[in-house]
This record gives C-alpha cells, sequence and structure tokens, in this order.
C-alpha cells in the first residue's frame, strides 16, 4: 500500500513538473531538422518507466542493467511479504491454540508448524522489517536510475575534444617568497555549435 501510495505521489510530482522546452528542433537548413538531446526529457522517462530514460539516452547497455538492480529489492519484496503473511497467520493461529482454538492449527504452513509462538513473533517482526526495507531499497535503485539518466542526458552533448588542457606548473612568488602550485585551464573554442 505504501509503494503504491509513494509511485502515485512520485507519478503526480512528475506530471506537475513538466515544463515547456524552448527547442526541440533546431532547423539546420529547408532540407532536415535536427533533433535536441533535452534531458529534461530522459529525467521524465526515467521517472515514469525504468529505461526509458536511458533508451533516449541511447544508452541501451544499461537497460538490463536497471532491471536487474530494481529486480533484486521487488524479489525481496515478495519473498518476505509472502512469509510475513505465513508466519502472521501461524502466529495468531499459535496464539489461538493458547487460547483453546485449534481449528486453525492445521492450516499452518508445514515448515512453521515446529515453531513456537514466540518465535514465530520474532521471525514475523523481522520479514515485515525486511518487506519494509524492501520498499526502500526499491524506491532508492528506481531514484537512481533516474538520476544516471538524467547525468547521463546533461552529459550527452558535453565536449571532450583534443581542444581542453589542463597544465600543472610550478611558481614562485617573490613578494611573499613562497613555492607553489599553478593550475591553469585552456579552453579553445574554435568551433561553433
Amino acid at each position: 500500500m505504501r509503494l503504491l501510495f509513494t509511485f502515485t505521489l512520485l507519478l503526480i510530482l512528475v506530471l506537475n513538473a513538466w515544463s515547456q522546452d524552448s527547442t526541440k528542433m533546431i532547423k539546420k537548413d529547408s532540407t532536415f531538422v535536427i533533433r535536441k538531446h533535452i534531458p529534461s526529457t530522459a529525467t521524465k522517462r526515467s521517472a515514469l518507466i525504468p529505461g526509458w530514460g536511458q533508451a533516449y539516452n541511447k544508452q541501451y547497455w544499461k537497460i538490463p542493467l536497471v532491471y536487474g538492480v530494481i529486480a533484486i529489492p521487488t524479489a525481496t519484496y515478495i519473498y518476505n511479504n509472502d512469509m510475513y503473511k505465513k508466519t502472521k497467520f501461524a502466529y495468531e493461529a499459535k496464539f489461538k491454540e493458547a487460547a483453546g482454538d485449534a481449528s486453525d492449527v492445521a492450516k499452518i504452513d508445514p515448515l512453521l508448524k515446529n515453531l513456537s509462538a514466540s518465535s514465530l513473533q520474532s521471525y514475523r517482526n523481522i520479514f515485515r522489517k525486511d518487506r519494509d526495507y524492501s520498499i526502500m531499497w526499491f524506491i532508492l535503485t528506481w531514484g537512481i536510475n533516474v538520476i544516471d539518466a538524467t547525468v547521463s542526458g546533461h552529459l550527452k552533448e558535453f565536449d571532450i575534444n583534443n581542444d581542453l588542457s589542463f597544465k600543472i606548473q610550478p611558481t614562485y612568488q617573490p613578494q611573499f617568497k613562497q613555492v607553489g602550485l599553478a593550475l591553469q585551464f585552456h579552453f579553445n573554442n574554435n568551433h561553433s555549435r
């Protein structure tokens, strides 16, 4: 229930955060049109469906990783929720049996029949805690998916050519009689976008 509420809230926030993009198409000349890469589109797509933002960024190799990472907390949630329900039922049946009503004891899972009521209570609490952690990890992995799509979208058009340089040079400042290191950045912007 919490997961559904959280997902619905996330969906509503994402839908309300849509804004107008100034230019989606850049007209190069009269014969063809080039689509501009928009990082916010990758963010929105990845928030709606995991991996969709990575597909928009043309990083198709990340999609199986995204689903693999999201599948882990999903599988642990399913397992822990199933075991939580079984141990909760078994604990309640053992508690009723102690009160004189043994009608539900036959319905207890065979793996849990030989456990005491205190052990069942302890296991029930552990499975509930682990189930709740699985929900938290699911939301966290989904968020990492969105962050990855956003960062990759922003870096899609990042300039990494040979005109960029970084130099470290020793320096001497005679007025202070100090020795140090100078960091120099050189940006040569000879091309137009």
